[in-house]
């Protein structure tokens, strides 16, 4: 029997490393712009084409390479960050494995122009697919220029599956962001399709959150610092009125490096336990420093999986400067004795001189005096037309009898219907028949029971219908504002912002692009002028930016619930007989109305025989 078992061509396992290392353009631009950082570059500037698809390049004036390094590089596991086992326990480079520079050449077009800090000469190389097809001198600048293009050229199943633009491109800029905000002494720019989207000097930790994520952020930042001889954390974590429901910035960093740890997020979450809603995130950007043989980076490719030797102690380190930092800035709200209908106690005071009180000044009318009795008995209000339209007004709100609580036999359906036919439960009851119990449920009586329908809930799926018709037909009501409120969005949102502008629009939303990622509000959907539209539209966004901009009808219902929750009546509100009554035929005119889009009840029936059961 002959040998089966043989070694694969190096093509074919860098493509196989590939798949791990290289899963989108955003992983291109990670690897390189982190390569950038290690040549000790000032400068690095990243230029996008098509959200990566064709091109991505990254440009620095790091020391470069010589010749012999420059075609080394992209060889399997070539690196200069570690030469023995033992360097993994000191690693103060991002990269050190040699593998993204084969990985991406497997599944490309490589360009690189590269010269040494010193030499008159550069180097120009060619690869195609892991195929080297040219090298030569060229009279390049000082540093690296990484130019990959056509990504997936070579693997159609993977480039098949990418994500539209507006997500790969989003994917772009958060890698880019998470390494400019690790290095706020290097300069960053970031342009797509010519268009320039970052534009980082060099500057200090919190001016380069700002620059990066809006100034609107710089009040809502508050300064963390410990030292211990485990580790020291710096870095800035968000007040608590600045919390979210979803898109929060929340960011850690191990020596320099982004970090997904949930452990350490929980110890946060703790130190704000109280001070934020159920349901809210708060933001943060925390960085630690501690010794390298401490962690081990070497988890994933990726390198954002980082196990801690001593994680339980820097948990409590974490928690507590945390919750330091919130105490110190009075954050944390102090006890507030209440001070209304106190009694005032009077201290007698010698070295304070006796004052006479004077009789309060009241606001009136020229021929209207409080303090004169004859002029306050002789009024011209007419005291018993008043109190016949209060009586009037009483008796239409004032109880029925019980009896008038039954339903009308012929109001009241034959049957519980089922399947379909449930749409049509309440279709002949009358306002007569509702009553509101603690202003958030409707009591309906039929022939079988009592129906309690959730107003809120209800309302919700009565809006979510509309404004998703409205999408889908194309239109929708907007009701123009008379001051235009700005809306400034970080660069991940403006990038998924201009895919919505459709939708929104079609719901209601008049928006004007007026440049750096700012936009004005012009119109809001009818129905939620008393509403904040820069936090819904906010909240839109991240909500539609997490689905992802590739599953159109998800985004549509995303955009839909967002506006029906805000703008639905929440619950407390008294409604009256026949706002109740067009309610119910609204809810039950809809195709579904017994769940809300995300699945929670809405009409609970009590049947005769469970009634007869608790008798």
């Amino acid at each position: 029997m002959s040998d089966i078992i043989h070694l694969l061509p190096d093509s074919i396992a860098n493509q196989i490393a590939a798949g791990e290392v290289i899963q989108r353009p955003a992983s291109v631009v990670k690897e390189l712009v982190e390569n950038a950082v290690d040549a000790g570059a000032k400068h690095i500037r990243v230029e996008i084409k098509d959200a990566g698809r064709t091109l991505v390049q990254v440009i620095d004036d790091g020391k470069g390479m010589s010749e012999t390094d420059a075609r080394m590089a992209f060889e399997r596991h070539a690196t200069s960050k570690i030469s023995s086992a033992d360097d993994l326990f000191a690693l103060h480079t991002m990269g050190f494995r040699g593998e993204a520079l084969a990985s991406i050449v497997a599944v490309s077009q490589v360009e690189l122009r590269t010269r040494l800090k010193g030499a008159e000469l550069g180097t120009h190389l060619l690869f195609c697919g892991s195929k080297f097809e040219k090298i030569e001198p060229d009279a390049c600048n000082e540093g690296s220029i990484f130019s990959v293009k056509n990504l997936f050229f070579n693997v159609p199943a993977r480039r098949k599956f990418l994500k539209s633009n507006e997500t790969e491109f989003r994917n772009i800029v958060n890698e880019f962001e998470r390494v400019a905000l690790v290095n706020p002494d290097i300069a960053f720019s970031l342009y797509h399709n010519d268009t320039e989207i970052f534009n980082l000097p060099q500057s200090g930790l919190r001016q380069r959150i700002v620059n990066v994520f809006g100034k609107s952020l710089n009040q809502k930042l508050l300064s963390v610092t410990v030292e211990s001889p485990l580790a020291s954390i710096t870095g800035f974590v968000g007040r608590p009125d600045s919390a979210k429901k979803r898109g929060a910035l929340q960011y850690f960093f191990v020596n320099g490096r982004f970090m997904k740890h949930p452990y350490f997020h929980r110890a946060v979450m703790q130190a704000y336990d109280q001070l934020i809603p159920a349901g809210e995130q708060p933001g943060y950007f925390l960085y630690f420093t501690l010794n390298p043989a401490s962690i081990d980076v070497n988890i994933h490719p990726t390198k954002t999986e980082i196990k801690f030797e001593d994680e339980q102690p820097i948990w409590q380190i974490l928690m507590a400067v945390v919750r330091e930092t919130l105490a110190k800035s009075s954050a944390i709200p102090m006890i507030e004795f209440e001070e209304e209908h106190v009694p005032q106690i009077p201290v007698y005071n010698p070295t304070r001189t006796p004052q006479v009180q004077q009789p309060p000044r009241v606001q009136v009318h020229s021929n209207y005096n409080p303090f004169d009795v004859q002029t306050s008995r002789t009024g011209t209000m007419d005291w018993d037309k008043m109190y016949q339209n209060f009586e009037a007004e009483r008796a239409q709100v004032e109880i029925a009898p019980e009896s008038s609580f039954l339903p009308d036999p012929e109001m009241v359906v034959e049957k519980v219907p089922s399947g379909a036919e449930e749409n049509r439960l309440f279709e002949n009851e009358t306002s007569g028949s509702c009553y509101q119990y603690k202003g958030r449920y409707i009591v309906t009586s039929l022939k079988s029971g009592l129906a309690l329908v959730d107003q809120h809930r209800a309302h919700i799926r009565i809006l979510f219908d509309q404004y998703l018709a409205n999408i889908r037909q194309r239109k929708g009501a907007s009701q123009q504002v008379l001051f235009p409120e700005m809306l400034e969005l970080t660069t991940d949102e403006a990038a998924v912002l201009p895919w919505l502008l459709d939708d929104l629009r079609f719901i209601g939303f008049d928006l004007v692009d007026e440049g750096n990622n700012n936009y004005s509000i012009q119109g809001v959907p009818v129905g939620v002028e008393n509403l904040d539209p820069a936090l819904l539209l906010r909240d839109m966004i991240d909500q539609a930016g997490e689905i992802g901009c590739d599953v159109q009808e998800e985004v549509c219902r995303s955009l839909a619930l967002s506006l029906a929750r805000a703008a639905a009546i929440p619950a407390g509100k008294s409604l009256s007989l026949v706002e109740m009554d067009h309610l119910l035929a609204a809810l039950f005119s809809c195709p579904e109305s017994n769940l809300t889009p995300d699945g929670k009840t809405i009409v609970t029936l009590l049947t005769d025989e469970e009634l007869e059961k608790r008798f």
